[in-house]
């Protein structure tokens, strides 16, 4: 059998390379001979071409504009022609051709071209691959590796639980109420969380936690806790008495300014603080047809007469509510009625919640026309910055002051009375109306609240209002002493329910002395804790002002509030 045999394949020139910015090498064409141009035809170069079909077309238009003139002044027939203007016609046709055929094609190509290049350029910037080497794979963009779903079950019973609860046989909420094992519900729900997401929560603890204490009263669907850290500042010296006080933060250099202050107060003899008011407050919100008629139950409420028969129908609800007043106000047919009570040891919001709706079901008889709206109408005011509560105070109103002698001022807080003093005034003063505060008028109260309400077990959020407080700092003894004030009007906190009943929280009331109801005095440990509020604020107030009149804030919080480990690392 004859086999023809393949001529062979003329040799290829091989492909140059270059390296782009990015550091990619890019296969381009072989090296070609280079393409001969039109240009290179003529006898003449490119720009005396130019210049002579410039010349000869401007030349023929004036010369055959200035012939047709002539004719028509000799009303001459202008198709009439001679053999000159034949030949100027045809130069300025062939001229116009020439000019046309350089410039308007090469300027309308000059787009094309411009287009054609953008629209490889975007091609090309998303498919660079398609035109690199075939053997080099495209670049991937780095993927952030997710952190292994690591499960929490220990029994095959486990695993058939969690099936049913991503395919929506069980509720999530309520694998407490059928698995009976508040621990083994929260591991459950942590394992269908993770496999529902694609997400890891390696890193937040389910171990050592007794989940059976927050069951109906402190957090629903738990599937593990958060650390956060405890320090303690003191010891404040406080009317008399030492405490020390716990704080849970995680700022860094809080609990260290504060204990500062403590020292200095403890230096110079310690602070003094006195309870001006106690009492919670809920302002439920009814309307009626008309103004008027709002009005009348604004009266009847207010009435001295009719208070004791609401008082008893109010005070009915515990053994520890006692209705101090009742403040009204009324917007168009709309009335708003802020209760006010002492909660004993207690914070106290359901207690006062559970008098008013008495009271409201009680006016229901003499006021059947009354529409209730809420028993919460935001008159309160609670969780909310109010000049209601800044005014009329809520939950416990503390004064809080020290003497801080000249050499305390000098050694311990390394500023002066008089920096202080100014300070005081042109921050917490002058720089708070500026801003528009609502009781605001202060360096960092919030601070020191929000930390002893999470080591304590208040509820975080009123540290809105709880906050409120105004930092008063003047020069006695001729400017050698410094006197020091917080006034807070609205500090809401308690000793039973709530957080306060987890073991950690309790362990700090515990450590302040306040732990639980008081006994032989009901009402009395809250009123304390509240007092010891006041008076850390005080020391927090102090600290962080003598930091700014001397110039130490940022140094300070570079010292203790930056760390160079990685603590990623640490908690892998």
């Amino acid at each position: 059998m004859d086999i023809s045999r393949r001529a062979p394949k003329p040799p290829q020139r091989p492909l140059a390379t270059t390296v782009h910015e990015s550091g990619t090498r890019r296969r381009q064409q072989p090296n070609k001979p280079p393409t001969p141009k039109a240009s290179d035809a003529l006898p003449l170069p490119l720009y005396l071409t130019n210049a002579v079909f410039f010349t000869l077309f401007f030349s023929v238009a004036y010369y055959l504009l200035h012939r047709w003139r002539d004719k028509i002044r000799n009303s001459t027939p202008l198709h009439l022609v001679s053999l000159p203007e034949i030949a100027a016609i045809v130069s300025l046709m062939a001229s116009f051709i020439y000019l046309l055929g350089f410039f308007g094609i090469d300027f309308v190509q000059s787009f094309i071209s411009r287009a054609s290049h953008d629209a490889w350029d975007l091609d090309n910037h998303h498919h660079n691959f398609l035109i690199e080497d075939p053997r080099r794979t495209p670049p991937q963009q780095p993927q952030p590796h997710p952190e292994p779903l690591i499960s929490t079950l220990s029994t095959e019973e486990d695993e058939e639980i969690v099936q049913s609860v991503l395919v929506g046989k069980i509720a999530s909420h309520s694998l407490e109420s059928q698995l009976g094992d508040c621990k083994r519900a929260a591991s459950i729900r942590r394992e269908a969380l993770q496999r529902t997401t694609g997400r890891s929560v390696q890193g937040l603890p389910l171990e050592g936690f007794d989940y059976a204490s927050i069951l109906g009263q402190c957090c629903e669907m738990p599937i593990g806790y958060i650390q956060i850290p405890v320090g303690i500042a003191g010891p404040l010296l406080l009317d008399g008495f030492e405490y020390s006080v716990p704080m849970a933060t995680t700022e860094g250099c809080l609990v260290a300014s504060t204990n500062r202050g403590c020292k200095a107060i403890h230096v110079s003899g310690g602070a003094t603080s006195t309870l001006l008011r106690d009492g919670m407050t809920r302002a439920p919100v009814v309307r009626f047809a008309s103004a008027k008629r709002a009005s009348e139950l604004k009266f009847f409420v207010e009435d001295p007469v009719n208070f004791d028969a609401l008082s008893v129908v109010f005070n009915r609800s515990s053994r520890f509510a006692r209705l101090q007043s009742i403040h009204c106000s009324l917007a168009g047919k709309n009335l708003y009625m802020r209760f006010t009570c002492s909660t004993g040891d207690a914070m106290g919001m359901n207690m006062v919640s559970k008098g008013v709706q008495n009271v409201l079901d009680f006016l229901q008889t003499d006021f059947p026309d009354m529409d209730v709206i809420g028993i919460s109408g935001n008159f309160c005011s609670d969780k909310k910055p109010a000049a209601v509560n800044w005014i009329e105070g809520r939950g416990k109103s503390v004064v809080c002051e020290a003497i801080i002698k000249e050499e305390v001022v000098k050694k311990v807080l390394k500023t002066n009375v008089a920096a202080l003093v100014e300070l005081n005034m042109l921050k917490n003063l002058a720089g708070s109306a500026v801003a528009g505060a609502l009781g605001g008028f202060n360096a960092h109260a919030s601070n020191i609240v929000s930390a002893i309400f999470i080591a304590t077990g208040q509820d975080p959020a009123q540290n809105i209002e709880s906050s409120h407080c105004i930092t008063m700092i003047e020069a006695l003894n001729d400017g050698k002493d410094l006197h020091i004030s917080v006034t807070m009007p609205s500090i809401e906190v308690g000793t039973i329910g709530g957080g306060t009943q987890l073991a950690s929280q309790s362990a700090c009331l515990n450590l302040l002395g306040v732990k639980g109801a008081s006994k032989e005095s009901p009402g009395s440990n809250s009123r304390l804790l509240a007092t010891i509020v006041a008076g850390a604020v005080l020391a927090g107030e102090l600290s962080l002002m003598s930091a700014i009149a001397a110039g130490q804030l940022v140094k300070s919080h570079m010292k203790y509030n930056r760390s160079s480990r990685d603590v990623t690392k640490i908690s892998s």
